[in-house]
């Protein structure tokens, strides 16, 4: 009965995390451009790296937990995209997990995002990439969170 029960829990997380991700606007889906289009216009700056290893110039989304979808940004909007730094304001919608992720609610919290740290792509070493984000909670922010976040970006 326990395995059960187990087994259960984990197909709804696996099912929710499709949902998170498949919920995603369709706008999301059309503001990023085509290969060929990213090809023909590189990057002045340097880039975002998403969760699928794509390098990303001001995206108006961003999701933050790339494993199971419970933290994304959302409705960028971009102040700053230079050499040393970017600044955006947005909304961050994070999971509360109660009672468990796959039952949560998302909440949305208004957040200033700053990128820096920018250093060479291993994957792409002529392109730089911001290497670390920094969420600034502007009012409420999720239950044990700090007023700022660091995070460290992948490379």
């Amino acid at each position: 009965m326990r395995g059960q029960v187990i087994s259960t829990a984990v197909a709804l997380c696996f099912a929710a995390s499709l949902t998170a991700a498949a919920a995603a606007p369709p706008s999301a889906a059309r503001s990023a451009p085509e290969p060929a289009a990213r090809a023909a216009r590189p990057a002045t700056g340097p880039v975002l790296v998403d969760c699928f290893w794509h390098a990303r110039v001001r995206p108006a989304n961003f999701m933050l937990a790339c494993g199971d979808g419970n933290s994304r940004l959302a409705s960028l909007r971009w102040t700053t995209w230079g050499r040393d730094s970017a600044k955006a304001q947005g909304v961050n919608w994070v999971n509360d997990c109660k009672p468990y992720c796959a039952a949560g609610r998302f909440h949305a919290y208004s957040v200033v995002v700053r990128l820096d740290h920018a250093k060479p792509w291993k994957k792409h070493p002529r392109l730089r990439h911001y290497t670390r984000m920094t969420l600034v909670y502007n009012t409420d922010r999720p239950r044990s969170f700090p007023r700022t976040v660091v995070y460290p970006l992948w490379d």
